[in-house]
């Protein structure tokens, strides 16, 4: 389902039903169709929400309006829309950042986050050398099975595969390059005080994409409700690789 966000239209996928929204931001790269393992799972008890951030997946890419706090702003305004009132957010990666842009911005109704490997609110370590490897090969599928080949460390399906390269080379170069040159060096660390509500961490131990050694050094210190736990053997697409763990990581979260 489509809605016009800030004058942008934004895919959202919708399961479920409860008094409980759960919101869920995909990856850089990414799009909505990695929560559906998780997702299905999770409908018998919550409301799920997906929402394919700008320029990602089937939503729209304007010229403009990619910064942390925009995308955050898109979420806020999709769950507004929808008339979410009680939610948990759960990010991935790119969306663990904009997760974390929205809770400093003590929107009513959020619960908790619930964070899978994300993108630290600090500039992420990304090197030179890489982040003009994919500024320059965004769009060729060589370059994006090489991103598969270093994001993941369990076996995948071909179908699986097939996707997750599908959803990297669909991504909006003006997305992409977005990112890569804004949205992951915002440093918005001096926000993460107003943060008063529980966020829960999950890294997989073979992460090569964001090592888990950064949630440690350049999320924690600024997170004083935080708590960090891991998944071993799993790489950075933690709801493709290790939908259950998540699953059950979630429900774990927010049992308490």
């Amino acid at each position: 389902m489509h809605y016009s966000i800030n004058n942008t239209r934004l895919n959202v996928l919708e399961l479920g039903n409860g008094p409980l929204t759960l919101v869920f931001l995909h990856y850089f790269g990414g799009s909505v169709l990695e929560w559906q393992a998780v997702m299905s799972q999770l409908a018998g008890q919550y409301r799920c929400l997906a929402i394919d951030l700008r320029g990602h997946g089937d939503s729209e890419a304007p010229a403009t309006g990619y910064s942390v706090y925009n995308m955050a702003d898109d979420v806020l305004e999709v769950l507004k829309t929808m008339d979410v009132q009680d939610f948990v957010v759960v990010g991935h990666s790119m969306g663990g950042k904009v997760a974390l842009a929205l809770a400093s911005q003590q929107p009513a109704g959020l619960q908790s986050l619930i964070l899978l490997s994300p993108s630290p609110p600090v500039p992420e370590p990304i090197s030179d050398a890489d982040r003009t490897e994919m500024l320059d090969n965004h769009g060729q599928r060589d370059a994006a099975e090489q991103t598969f080949a270093k994001i993941t460390a369990r076996p995948l399906s071909k179908e699986v595969k097939e996707q997750i390269i599908a959803d990297n080379l669909r991504t909006a170069d003006v997305a992409w390059k977005s990112w890569l040159l804004l949205g992951s060096k915002e440093d918005i660390s001096g926000q993460m005080s107003k943060i008063g509500s529980p966020v829960a961490i999950l890294v997989g131990t073979a992460d090569k994409a964001i090592l888990p050694d950064v949630q440690s050094t350049m999320t924690l210190p600024y997170l004083k409700t935080a708590t960090l736990d891991t998944v071993d053997n799993a790489g950075h697409l933690l709801p493709w690789e290790t939908p259950d763990d998540v699953v059950a990581f979630i429900q774990r979260k927010i049992a308490g």
